[in-house]
């Protein structure tokens, strides 16, 4: 069958002026070359290490603010596309948001785990961000600030943050979260 691709931001989220992330692009296959799309726009080749290719982006600025996929290509013909993934870059006016994980972040399988993710204000809403996805987990609110996972599995693990926002005349973005690792056992 046709191989798939996955593309997800590492770090994932909103990232702020100046700063930087890096777009990946994942294949089964390890012979072809990924070409970075992004607004519909070829943007450059991506060189292959493995069966992932990543686009750095650093010292960021509006212009990295987009819709970007991956095509995956054997000389010109084009085998497999990603969804698309939106970058967006803003200004974090919102205090940073604490991520915590009950019962910890060690876990036998099947247990039962919660994920809150704390802010200092009043009627913010908040992603949940595992790395690897291409779009969040969760959205949190006041109401339900909390991510429950009831048995969790070995694909479950992994690299967790969250980030918080306002909807008000404009986004209001904070900063991500300090990162947490869940292992499961």
């Amino acid at each position: 069958g046709a191989p798939t691709i996955s593309i997800f931001l590492k770090p994932p989220g909103v990232i702020p002026p100046g700063g930087s992330t890096a777009i990946c692009c994942i294949c089964q296959h390890d012979n072809g070359n990924f070409v970075l799309y992004k607004n519909g726009q070829q943007l450059r080749t991506l060189e292959l290490r493995g069966s992932r290719a990543e686009f750095s982006i650093s010292n960021a600025t509006q212009e990295d603010t987009g819709a970007y996929s991956c095509h995956y290509l054997d000389g010109d013909t084009v085998l497999a596309r990603s969804e698309t993934l939106e970058v967006m870059v803003q200004e974090f006016r919102l205090p940073k948001p604490v991520l915590s994980v009950l019962p910890g972040h060690e876990v036998a399988a099947g247990a039962y785990v919660i994920f809150h993710c704390t802010i200092a204000h009043s009627n913010a809403g908040c992603f949940l961000y595992l790395e690897g996805q291409i779009k969040p987990l969760d959205l949190l609110s006041k109401e339900q600030n909390y991510f429950n996972l009831s048995h969790v599995h070995k694909g479950n693990r992994g690299r967790y943050s969250c980030q918080c926002f306002t909807k008000g005349a404009s986004f209001e973005w904070s900063a991500v979260s300090k990162t947490l690792d869940l292992v499961v056992r």
